[in-house]
């Protein structure tokens, strides 16, 4: 049974169809914020009618940037593009395509393709985060169940604190880790990408502070196994990751002997693909 894969990220979104366990088909493009949810549903349907007949597909997967209500099928809201508040966004797919079609949060999705395909494969409890537009988290559990709380917004690590004097997050609050270590607010405070602010060592010893204050208090709270990190900001490789474990081996108090596995996503910008793969089964 072939399933279409739909990740729409903020900056980013990604369609493929799997086919017996392999990626058969997949495109990637740019998201244009300016079109908002018009635009994109309309990019979908272009992707993946042609999709239908050859390799064929019967069922959907879909990962959200933003979240989701998972128990109503709809999304809640998103921060980064407007237009979709509210959205029957699998039901809509579901019917331009005639599968059935189910949808998460992005990271959710994120969290299930590590765990179950990439670099968090037999590690449970699973931390997932994606340091992307936003900053974003996912939880998975035994049996390859995601947590996703009383309400569905469970793994909201980006929404944390770590700065309470800090500047406004587009969420309202001040100083949530979202607002001091994704790539939308990077940009507009610093003028330069991710990618370029990265070559400078100074600045990610500087930016790793905020972002374990944010793990750590993860890793506190749920002990898990492995914590893999994901996202754009990511594919700064050891120059992010060398001095974050660093950082977390000053911040998490010794008593505790809280594990502090952390480890870039094996998927790359795929994980939510995978993960929409494996929701969708």
């Amino acid at each position: 049974m072939n399933t279409l894969a739909i990740d729409i990220g903020g900056t980013r979104f990604r369609m493929a169809v799997f086919a017996g366990g392999k990626m058969a088909r997949r495109e990637e493009a740019a998201t244009d914020r300016a079109g908002g949810r018009d635009w994109m549903l309309a990019r979908i349907e272009e992707i993946a009618r042609p999709w239908l007949a050859d390799p064929g597909f019967s069922r959907c997967g879909i990962g959200f940037g933003g979240p989701v209500d998972f128990a109503r099928q709809r999304i809640a809201l998103s921060t980064h593009v407007g237009g979709w508040q509210d959205f029957e966004l699998a039901a809509h797919v579901g019917r331009a395509f005639g599968v059935p079609a189910l949808m998460d949060n992005d990271a959710n999705l994120g969290a299930l393709g590590e765990a179950c395909h990439g670099a968090g494969v037999g590690c449970r409890p699973l931390l997932y985060v994606t340091l992307s537009t936003g900053v974003g988290g996912g939880i998975v559990l035994e049996g390859d169940a995601v947590f996703r709380g009383a309400d569905s917004y469970a793994g909201e690590i980006g929404h944390l604190t770590v700065r309470p004097d800090g500047p406004e997050c587009l969420c309202g609050a001040r100083g949530c880790l979202e607002r001091m270590c994704c790539g939308l607010w990077l940009e507009r405070d610093r003028g330069r990408s991710a990618k370029e602010l990265f070559e400078d060592p100074d600045f990610a010893a500087r930016y790793v502070v905020d972002l374990a204050l944010g793990i750590k208090s993860a890793i506190m709270l749920l002990n898990p196994a492995r914590v893999v990190i994901g996202g754009g900001i990511a594919k700064a490789g050891e120059r992010l990751f060398a001095p974050l474990r660093a950082e977390l081996g000053r911040q998490i108090t010794a008593w505790s002997r809280a594990r502090v596995d952390v480890r870039p996503a094996a998927l790359g910008g795929d994980s939510v693909l995978w993960g929409a793969l494996a929701l969708a089964k």
